[in-house]
């Protein structure tokens, strides 16, 4: 999924439309974050820990990864943990069958951010470029 389709609100509803939408916010932080995030990336792929790196989006706690960006700490509104493919594989996140298909959506990680994004209605993957 792209990170576009998550931030119109949809058109069925009036309500909603007038609603903004958290995501805009993640927007801005992932804009702020992208150079930092870039970095991580890169060397979890170079000391062969994964060739997957995946970062968590959250704003409260979230107990998979390792926190690399506080938002409390930089004053912006989404932390961020790292975590990889085979961390999320091994806490059945990404279930067994599964595996192949999300290895094929993976977009290259020297170009695009793979991120779990966590908000109250659920979660979901979104590939985002880096700045």
């Amino acid at each position: 999924m792209e990170m576009e389709e998550w931030f119109g609100a949809s058109k069925n509803s009036e309500d909603e439309s007038q609603k903004s939408s958290p995501l805009k916010s993640l927007k801005i932080d992932l804009d702020y974050y992208s150079d930092s995030i870039k970095e991580i990336s890169l060397e979890i792929m170079a000391e062969g820990l994964s060739a997957y790196p995946i970062f968590i989006a959250h704003q409260h706690v979230v107990n998979v990864g390792e926190l690399i960006l506080d938002h409390v700490e930089l004053k912006t509104n989404w932390s961020i943990n790292a975590s990889t493919f085979e961390e999320f594989v091994e806490s059945n996140i990404i279930k067994e069958d599964r595996k192949d298909a999300f290895i094929k959506k993976y977009k290259r990680a020297q170009d695009f951010m793979c991120l779990f994004v966590v908000v109250p209605e659920g979660a979901n993957f979104v590939f985002y470029p880096y700045k």
